[in-house]
């Protein structure tokens, strides 16, 4: 079955010179047009693509059926899409003058294609489906070019009903300018065509090409070098000479677009409605397919190498409509499976995108919640594997918090003899294990090792061969459940105590002055009622103690039998010790009364203070001391605000150097200074030691080395640059609140197993690894993930399909050891096109962003955005080469699954650890890499693309919030009102002309002019119902992400809007970086490369 993925619109859709149909670009044609594969021998286009399916066994419903020489079912789905049914254009198409023979298939060819390419193209390209490959030829009449006859093409959205044959989701555009190269006409043929040689295969003209001049430089002033013949233009005069261009193309000539689209005068003007459009799309004339927009005049090129100007006539702007949309992609999945209930009952299926709401069904597979993997279908070998470069990867969030309609985890007790495992791999007991003889034995799915069912565990089989209890045994029917664990999976055999948490503040100078210090204090008062607790507890069992820190530690007693806290002071900060053991972990119920006395006196303690230098190493030391001593695991909760330079160890100097941004020492700036700290992660892992990081700079403090243990415990890292409490005191608040009540585990081991044929290679989290199998995390909470990836080590069965098991062995908020359990089944196939069916952007980009996020500590940055960029175009070409059908070189066809993938991988190379810009600060770009190595796969997909959110027509009456737009300046309207958010930031952006009455409404001022300049962080409480609902989706947000996010209200052209700009992905980014449309049009040309 040869499969059809999104065809992309122009411009990638135009043959250039030194790619696609010619050979080199230069000299004689080939006879027979090149269908190169990658990596193989050289083949005709007739030929099917090597590695395509199987033929299907029948034309689907309501479909014609397809030519004999391809089959094709067009009902596979992909995630965000519908599958659209096209009839196979007639052979009645309307006939484009010239002889027959020409079979160059480009998009828009050299010579005005004849009906066999053109129907075969016009039908090819339709979004998300699948597609037809080659018509039959029809001989037709010549006739010059001017004559033709025009068709309309409209763009249809993805889902929209099945045009007829000759309309395509192409834009074209009316044309204004001479036609392109190598076009039939009365006269020579325009320069840039390569014509050195004889004319292209079957090209009709009736003139002679012009002399092949030879050129070495740009082309000449007023020679047009931006796309397709325009539709149907008579010229009122002979072409520009045909030169032929000797040597490779220009920087950026040879690329579609170069340089930013155009805007302002010159850009396209779209015409007109004509009868037979769907409604909201111009009509547009023109011949085969829109314009290629060319080097723009004065604007450099977003990639090394683009021309700075070239003179022209002005360039048609491409409709950024055209091209794959995210927002598109994630309304249309939110359309097809919103609200409806996935049931994990088969195998390898994929689940709903992330950012769609749906209920899951257990049925013995874990949730998608719990697990998501870069793929469904496994590659059978690794050979397959290599070919594609499709990662295989699983994002595991194993404390997943699940919606209330949806049933916790139900836990097993198997009693003294513990859960039930396998003998020989230790996998534990779960859906996937086969019994036999009667129900006596057991064959485990992982190993093939058959063990003995222990009496008290034995059950008869049904008429099936299943057990007869196996709807009442979670282990057996489910896909995640819980075993209570016996004192063997215990530290020392016993039972561990409940966790503690020590909240250690820094009150030197800065924090006292800034009056962080009695926030918190006054803070901790009301949110200690609310420590996390197990369900059905009356309270929490959670212990509480205090520090405070500068150059020294301050202890305190805070025993319940105690009228006053009593301090004690420890000043050798290099043997760090605990001075107390009774007194200093508390129950917070039992001694209220002390700590609030307590946390009412330290702002005034330290009130008068001048110290300025901090410790911080032994901070974290004394932390993992006082929970030895208390045998226990816990949290430490730090707040802190300056590099410590004071003398103990740990004691950091400042390394930030900007002269190594872009260079290859650039990875020293990541990488965490060695010593103290790697042993302080160690001793804080085997203590089950977490540690949460609340840091409040106001310059350089080296988070790469002070974040070092946070990242390796499952702690957070949170940075508020430049602290005030007016402005930063609530989104900090926020922040700690959720970090307080989170469900977590702590003192956790993780260990995946896998059925034979492949196994864990790799792990990406905010993890510790002591040797190759085991995953150890202090704490792991409801947002943290590890991302695990997977090698062949044998050949996978497709009958058997994949399996894996993620066990998770923890200790509970009440103390208790537990179990947890999920897993998965996935499929295995040898065909490429199955493997690309059941992708998964949003995965994918989670595995890219921690492998290349981690690879930065060893190598350059740059090389790393090679790596990422190579293989980008190595998946889609290896899609294009095997599963797609054969079309024009010009063409760029992506999978359905990843027709989005390229905006991701854009954005990612934007982000600041990948980006070198010294105007960037070294700290924020360590905080991102750090916060990004723990993310799941939806915090991940809503860093790389913000949600931009109109709310200038927003229903107030409605519950639903507005859908999101493409975050692009060009979405944004003067007299608009977007909010936009990534989980990080969130904005508020006013237009310069918004209309007084919003401004009113949100502000309680009379107009934009009213607002106060600068920075502005709040909305008022204002009794309107736009008021209500803008602060009503606002809090819905900061509800739902993890962390919290500090509002900005930013105006249109006002200097703080230069941060929300940097947001608009797939606009060219603010330190580098270039836009979507550029990043398409490069990674195309790179494709091409691989294919020829």
């Amino acid at each position: 079955m040869s499969q059809q993925g999104y065809v992309a619109a122009p411009p990638y859709s135009q043959a250039q010179q030194g790619m696609g149909g010619y050979q080199g670009g230069f000299g004689a044609a080939p006879a027979q047009p090149l269908y190169v594969h990658y990596g193989g021998p050289p083949q005709a286009q007739n030929a099917p693509p090597t590695g395509m399916m199987k033929p299907a066994a029948s034309s689907p419903a309501g479909m014609l059926p397809p030519p004999a020489s391809t089959q094709y079912n067009p009902n596979v789905q992909q995630n965000g899409s519908h599958p659209q049914r096209y009839a196979s254009p007639s052979a009645a198409s309307p006939t484009y003058g010239h002889s027959s023979h020409s079979v160059y298939n480009s998009m828009t060819s050299a010579a005005p294609p004849p009906t066999q390419q053109l129907t075969n193209q016009m039908s090819a390209m339709n979004l998300g489906g699948y597609a037809p490959s080659a018509m039959q030829s029809h001989p037709a009449p010549p006739t010059s070019s001017v004559a033709q006859q025009h068709f309309q093409a409209q763009p249809p959205a993805m889902g929209q009903p099945q045009m007829s044959p000759l309309q395509s989701p192409l834009t074209n555009f009316q044309a204004s300018g001479p036609p392109m190269g190598g076009q039939s006409m009365a006269g020579p043929p325009m320069g840039g065509q390569s014509m050195a040689g004889p004319p292209m295969g079957g090209q009709s003209m009736a003139g002679p090409p012009m002399g092949g001049q030879s050129m070495a430089g740009p082309p000449m002033g007023g020679q047009s070098m931006a796309g397709p013949p325009m539709g149907g233009q008579s010229m009122a005069g002979p072409p520009m000479g045909g030169q032929s261009m000797a040597g490779p193309p220009m920087g950026g000539m040879g690329r579609a677009f170069p340089g930013p689209p155009p805007s302002g005068p010159g850009a396209f003007q779209q015409h007109g409605t004509g009868p037979n459009s769907p409604s909201g799309y111009p009509q547009q004339a023109g011949q085969f397919g829109g314009p290629m927009s060319g080097p723009q005049p004065g604007m450099p090129g977003g990639f090394p190498g683009a021309p700075g100007a070239l003179a022209g006539p002005p360039q048609k702007k491409l409709d950024p409509d055209s091209i794959p949309s995210i927002t598109q992609v994630i309304e249309d999945d939110k359309v097809r499976l919103g609200g409806q209930v996935f049931s994990t009952n088969i195998r390898g299926q994929v689940p709903p995108l992330v950012t769609t709401d749906f209920t899951v069904h257990d049925q013995g597979n874990a949730s998608p919640r719990f697990i998501r993997c870069t793929t469904y279908s496994l590659p059978c070998t690794a050979e397959l594997a290599k070919q594609c470069q499709v990662p295989l990867a699983f994002i595991i969030k194993p404390f997943a918090k699940l919606p209330n309609n949806e049933t916790p985890l139900y836990v097993v007790n198997h009693g003294e003899t513990g859960p039930i495992r396998c003998n020989r791999c230790k996998a534990y007991m779960c859906p996937y294990m086969q019994f036999i003889d009667g129900g006596r034995r057991y064959q485990c799915s992982f190993c093939n090792c058959i063990n003995e069912v222990p009496v008290f565990y034995f059950q008869h089989l049904d008429h099936m061969g299943r057990r007869v209890d196996f709807y009442e045994r979670p282990e057996l029917s489910l896909g995640s459940y819980e075993f209570d664990a016996t004192l063997d999976y215990c530290k020392n055999n016993k039972p561990p105590n409940p966790p503690a948490y020590i909240f250690m503040i820094d009150v030197s100078y800065s924090n006292i002055k800034s009056g962080l210090v009695k926030l918190i204090c006054d803070e901790l008062k009301t949110l200690l009622e609310k420590l996390p607790r197990e369900d059905g507890a009356e309270a929490s069992a959670i212990k509480v103690g205090f520090v405070t820190y500068n150059k020294v530690l301050h202890f305190y007693n805070v025993k319940s039998a105690l009228a006053q806290p009593q301090m004690m002071v420890v000043s050798d900060t290099a043997e760090m010790f605990v001075p107390l053991l009774d007194g200093f972990l508390v129950n917070y119920q039992d001694s209220r009364a002390v700590i609030y006395n307590l946390l009412d006196q330290i702002p005034d303690m330290f009130a008068d203070t001048s110290e300025s230098e901090t410790v911080f190493a032994p901070v974290i030391q004394a932390g993992v001391e006082a929970f030895k001593a208390a045998e226990c695991s816990g949290k430490l909760f730090i707040f802190h605000s300056s590099m410590p330079t004071a003398e103990a160890p740990g004691k950091l100097k400042n390394r930030d150097d900007k002269k190594l941004v872009s260079t290859d020492k650039e990875k020293t700036l990541f990488q965490p200074q060695k010593g103290v700290y790697e042993q302080l992660s160690k001793d804080c892992v085997a203590q089950g030691c977490c540690v949460d990081l609340f840091l409040f700079p106001s310059q350089y403090l080296d988070l790469a080395t002070m974040a070092d243990v946070p990242s390796h415990t499952g702690g957070s890292i949170h940075k508020y640059n430049n602290f005030q409490v007016e402005t930063d005191g609530e989104h900090f608040l926020r922040d700690l609140r959720k970090d307080l009540q989170k469900s977590l585990g702590f003192d956790a081991v993780m260990r995946v197993r896998t059925s034979t044929g492949f196994r864990a290679t790799d792990v990406f989290g905010a993890v510790y690894m002591n040797n190759t199998t085991d995953v150890e995390m202090a704490a792991v909470d409801c947002d943290k993930a590890v991302t695990v990836e997977f090698k062949h080590d044998d050949t996978l069965s497709e009958e058997t399909g994949a399996l894996i098991q993620c066990a998770l062995l923890y200790t509970t908020i009440g103390g208790q050891r537990r179990l947890r359990i999920h897993n998965l089944s996935l499929n295995c196939t040898s065909q490429l096109s199955e493997l690309y069916k059941c992708c998964e952007t949003d995965s994918l980009i989670n595995f890219f962003a921690k492998s290349a996020y981690r690879a930065i500590l060893n190598q350059p940055v740059k090389n790393v955005s090679d790596i990422l960029v190579n293989q980008t175009a190595h998946m889609l070409a290896c899609y294009r080469k095997n599963c797609a059908t054969p079309s024009a070189a010009s063409q760029l066809i992506l999978p359905d699954s990843m027709k989005v993938f390229p905006v991701y991988m854009n954005s990612l190379m934007k982000t600041a650890p990948l980006v070198g810009s010294t105007e960037l600060s070294t700290d924020d770009r360590a905080h991102q890499r750090l916060s990004v190595m723990g993310m799941g796969v939806e915090d991940t997909q809503l860093q790389l693309y913000p949600r931009l959110i109109p709310l200038h027509d927003v229903d107030v009456s409605s519950e639903a919030v507005p859908a999101p737009v493409r975050c692009s300046e060009e979405r944004l309207t003067d007299s608009g009102l977007f909010l936009l958010e990534n989980g990080q930031s969130i904005f508020l952006w006013l237009g310069q002309a918004s209309p007084p009455d919003l401004i009113q409404s949100l502000f309680n001022a009379p107009s934009l002019a009213h607002l106060q300049q600068g920075h502005m962080f709040t909305l008022p409480e204002l009794d309107n119902p736009l008021s209500k609902k803008v602060r009503s989706i606002i809090d819905e947000l900061l509800e739902k992400r993890p962390n919290s996010m500090k509002l900005q209200v930013v105006r249109q052209r006002d200097k703080p809007e230069m941060l929300f700009r940097q947001f608009l992905v797939e606009d060219k980014g603010l330190h580098g970086g270039t836009s979507y449309m550029d990043f398409l049009c490069y990674v195309h040309r790179e494709i091409r490369q691989l294919l020829t």
